[in-house]
């Protein structure tokens, strides 16, 4: 059984930075995309930034600059920087990632972790 485990939210002021963690654990063959998304209250879960096993990345356009989202293979790991965070930032994040197992295709989901910007 894969499983999603994410770290590192929190209470933030604004200006300031978190990085966040999201390890998979379990049989998986291979890991082709790995990404975040972010849900706030009264709106739909948005694809804040994703990348590819071979580097490639893509972001949402108001995180753009202050974001980087970056993976470990060998740890079967994705990680989020977060710099300059705003209060518009404020959601919960969730990591989802997309690969193979021996059954087949995969893809899951993290627990998510809230990240709250404020003064």
């Amino acid at each position: 059984q894969v499983q999603l485990v994410e770290s590192g939210g929190g209470l933030v002021q604004p200006g300031g930075s978190l990085r966040l963690s999201c390890a998979a654990s379990g049989s998986i063959f291979s890991i082709n995309v790995m990404g975040w998304y972010r849900q706030a209250p009264g709106k739909q879960r948005e694809l804040v930034a994703s990348i590819t096993t071979g580097g490639s990345t893509n972001y949402l356009d108001s995180v753009k600059g202050r974001f980087t989202i970056s993976r470990d293979n060998g740890k079967k790991t994705v990680y989020l920087q977060m710099n300059s965070l705003k209060p518009e930032d404020t959601a919960v994040y969730y990591c989802k990632m997309e690969g193979k197992v021996f059954a087949g295709p995969w893809s899951g989901w993290g627990q998510g972790t809230q990240v709250t910007v404020s003064s």
